[in-house]
């Protein structure tokens, strides 16, 4: 099961993605952490992607699929993986895809979670979180016992800056400009399955189990 995770900040991708693994012990490859990875252990690929780091410039589409396409030749990825983070926009997923069949492991499905934006800004602008254990609620869904205090040491609760809703809004708002457009992109391909990212956890994992039947 070949699969690209698709959704803007706040619609629940880690938390589904986590379950997936669980349940069909396949791995998650998130660009972010392969690129902390590639520097960290001194790759040539890393040390290429630090190159442009140490400079302040964005790491080239090509050094981020070299280290996609290293990961996807790994033994656990032998049955399918979960990409997260990447492709952003258009460009890249062409790329990707032409990488991906080169290596005979295309796509079989491109999930998008969707979520209206008045909920992704209550998700992301309602969370606060303490000072003392790090302990995380939202003032609208899982709120604090006590306004402003931790219910489990009660520890001080904080708007974290990138919480905040002007940060949130920007945010969101190049998701829409720049990567929402991977959803046409899928579309016209016909791999694109949309799942509605709202109720409970459990219920929005049915909803992407049900939806990923069809090449588990």
């Amino acid at each position: 099961m070949r699969i690209v995770l698709l959704g803007a900040p706040g619609a629940g991708k880690g938390t589904q993605a986590k379950k997936l693994i669980e349940k069909y012990k396949i791995p998650q490859i998130s660009t972010g952490d392969l690129l902390r990875a590639a520097v960290a252990q001194g790759t040539p690929l890393g040390k290429e992607a630090k190159s442009y780091m140490d400079k302040g410039e964005l790491v080239p589409d090509k050094v981020v699929l070299g280290m996609v396409e290293e990961r996807l030749k790994q033994p656990d990825c032998q049955k399918g993986f979960i990409l997260d983070g990447f492709p952003r926009n258009t460009a890249q997923a062409d790329a990707l895809d032409k990488m991906l069949v080169s290596i005979n492991m295309p796509l079989e499905l491109a999930l998008s979670i969707d979520v209206p934006f008045g909920d992704l800004m209550k998700r992301l602008t309602g969370r606060r979180t303490c000072k003392s254990c790090g302990q995380m609620y939202n003032i609208y869904f899982s709120p604090s016992g006590k306004e402003g205090a931790c219910d489990k040491c009660s520890g001080e609760l904080y708007q974290r800056d990138d919480d905040k809703e002007a940060t949130i809004e920007k945010r969101l708002k190049v998701y829409e400009s720049q990567t929402a457009p991977l959803i046409d992109y899928y579309g016209k391909k016909g791999i694109l399955v949309r799942v509605p990212g709202t109720g409970s956890i459990d219920d929005i994992f049915g909803k992407v189990t049900a939806a990923l039947g069809k090449v588990a």
